[in-house]
């Protein structure tokens, strides 16, 4: 009975060290520039701010939409602070996390920056 109680100890610490690792360290950071055009609270239990990004390199093309997740609630007054404008976002990119409970996506958004209208 002592070693099932050692070895689920051991597991349970072995799956926090792997969590701890996969949120503090980046598998990839960068900047994507887009119009934010969606930004939610969303969850059952662990709430999350989740958002969309429309990058287009041209006035009538079509749009990608690059989904992405907040974690820090003054970044996401920011972004919601910038709905349907251009910006700039800052990300880190964590893989393998192993629930959804810290955000539906790997991307999370760490800082954002209205841009300049291209022209302007």
């Amino acid at each position: 009975m002592r070693w099932l109680v050692g070895l689920l100890a051991l597991g349970l610490l072995t799956l926090g060290l792997y969590t701890w690792t996969t949120l503090n360290w980046a598998y990839a950071t960068g900047e994507r520039a887009g119009y934010v055009q969606k930004l939610s609270k969303k969850g059952w239990v662990c709430k999350t701010w989740e958002g969309e990004l429309a990058m287009t390199t041209v006035p009538g093309v079509a749009p990608v939409l690059w989904q992405f997740t907040v974690r820090d609630d003054a970044v996401a007054d920011r972004v919601h602070g910038a709905l349907g404008q251009r910006v700039v976002v800052h990300y880190a990119e964590h893989r393998g996390l192993p629930t959804t409970c810290f955000g539906d996506t790997p991307y999370f958004v760490d800082a954002v920056e209205v841009a300049k209208e291209p022209g302007s």
